[in-house]
């Protein structure tokens, strides 16, 4: 296998370094031989560990089951967007180049030349792996209605209430079903000593400054806004012109004003939001499922007998649970034109991406080698524990996650084994979360307006929903950040996603 090895992250590279290292990187990326006639692909991926792969027994696997010869630029995840804003300028393409996670890539859709990538849906259901590729997450890739790129899943929703089951079981309450639940346990983890030291010295639930990932956006789908736009008289509308965006302001300003809440919340950072939590300062805090496990592991730290539970299905009294979603993939892999210059040879590269969604290779790119690096107990894969594995595994598995796209809900893989109930019940309960999804209708749109001065006006609503829930503004005053919103681009953003999406509709 031949590759390049871009770092270690210790080493501290001048400027002329920099430059120099991103000039080496840039030679051999089209070659598309290895000069004796073999078939060779060239692959550009960035990579999260302080080292690429060396001696990996899975980049063999990946080229024998492919036939091919990897030539792999790897590149730190922090260079990565400079680097691939090079080869792009440059016009010195691999044949199949990461766009690193979705952020990326709809930046880079802004510019999208659609004379440089194929686009490859055509071609994809005659591969028997890719064809599993979810058609919905695809089309939340797609610019213009084209897709031009498979994608590494990642779930469409994480998002629930992790809450202190022994305060729960000390003041005789069940798991929130309704928002009047989740009011009533926030109240009581405030008011009633839910940890019987007889101290006024705990609130509800904490949130963080962050409106998205910082509480707010998770409660918003239990009253049933839409996620950031939804459909309204026919048209698309932005998710705060809806009155359950409304009632979600209303239902956080009544938890500061009764003090259930961490009063400083829109200026309150991550870590102090965990921290209030698994310190036993806070009862509840909605976010990813995925850190139950680790905040009770923490929080056991100081308070063996301390336990958290999880919960993802609520809504307001008499309604039906959701859950927003996210567009379902973070990294994506395009295919240039310029390296791919036919059709076969645009197929023979996604023939190399359909054979590393073979169960047995995402499974190795995921978990390592069985016996070496994991073992199987009731069916799913358990870490092998030691320090000479995890070095194993550092060294010769997890920079290839770089690699993989697809995902377990499109290849029949390994799930990894349990390390409690607690986990097991959080992941349980993020599959079902696929059953309730509300999914963002203008994922898969491009607004130029909004590519230019989206930032910009999001802060207006940002900073009115703020103020309205610490009541320094009422519904008045938040009307008429609404209408700022509007003149200066709002509507031009509306008129440009309804356009697209209605032009999609009559497709």
């Amino acid at each position: 296998m031949k590759g390049y090895n871009v770092h270690s992250f210790k080493m501290r590279f001048s400027a002329v370094g920099v430059l120099s290292l991103l000039l080496f990187l840039l030679i051999g990326c089209a070659n598309n031989t290895n000069g004796e006639g073999e078939k060779e692909i060239s692959v550009m991926a960035n990579v999260h560990t302080p080292q690429v792969a060396t001696d990996s027994p899975v980049l063999d696997q990946i080229e024998t089951a492919a036939d091919v010869e990897l030539d792999i630029s790897w590149v730190p995840d922090e260079m990565y967007d400079d680097k691939m804003n090079t080869v792009i300028a440059t016009e010195s393409y691999p044949r199949a180049m990461f766009v690193k996670n979705s952020d990326s890539y709809n930046k880079m859709k802004d510019s999208f030349n659609e004379e440089v990538y194929w686009e490859i849906s055509k071609y994809i259901e005659e591969y028997e792996n890719l064809s599993n590729l979810d058609p919905v997450v695809l089309n939340n890739t797609a610019v213009n209605g084209k897709i031009f790129a498979l994608y590494r899943e990642t779930p469409l929703s994480r998002w629930g209430v992790m809450y202190r089951k022994d305060w729960a079981e000390n003041l005789g309450i069940e798991a929130p079903e309704t928002t009047d639940d989740l009011y009533e346990m926030f109240r009581a983890f405030t008011e009633d000593d839910p940890d019987g030291n007889g101290e006024d010295d705990t609130i509800g639930v904490t949130l963080n400054s962050d409106l998205t990932y910082g509480g707010f956006k998770f409660v918003s789908s239990y009253f049933g806004s839409p996620n950031n736009w939804g459909e309204k008289d026919g048209k698309l509308q932005p998710e705060f012109m809806f009155p359950e965006y409304i009632e979600t302001m209303d239902f956080f300003k009544r938890l500061r004003d009764e003090g259930l809440v961490n009063k400083d919340f829109p200026v309150t950072s991550k870590t102090d939001q965990t921290e209030m939590l698994t310190s036993g300062k806070s009862g509840a805090l909605v976010g990813c499922l995925c850190n139950a496990v680790g905040f009770q592991d923490s929080i056991q730290n100081t308070n063996p007998e301390a336990e958290l539970d999880v919960q993802n299905r609520i809504a307001v009294p008499g309604g039906v649970p959701g859950t927003w979603s996210t567009a379902g993939y973070g990294s994506v892999v395009l295919f240039p034109k310029a390296t791919n210059k036919t059709e076969e040879d645009v197929k023979e590269t996604l023939a190399l991406f359909d054979k590393m969604m073979e169960p047995e290779i995402y499974n190795a790119i995921a978990y390592g080698i069985e016996g070496e690096h994991y073992e199987l107990v009731d069916g799913r894969a358990k870490r092998i524990e030691g320090e000479d594995v995890e070095a194993s595994f550092e060294q010769k598995i997890r920079p290839l996650l770089g690699l993989a796209i697809g995902g377990e809900l499109s290849i029949d893989a390994l799930e990894p084994s349990f390390v409690s109930d607690l986990d097991e019940k959080q992941y349980n309960q993020t599959q079902d979360n696929n059953d309730i999804l509300i999914h963002d209708p203008t994922v898969a749109l491009h607004s130029k307006t909004f590519g230019e001065k989206g930032v910009y006006l999001q802060q207006i609503i940002t900073d009115a929903t703020f103020q309205y829930m610490l009541g320094e503004i009422d519904l008045a005053g938040f009307e008429e950040a609404v209408e700022k919103w509007r003149k200066e681009g709002g509507d031009q953003i509306t008129q440009e996603y309804n356009e697209q999406y209605n032009a999609l509709q009559n497709n």
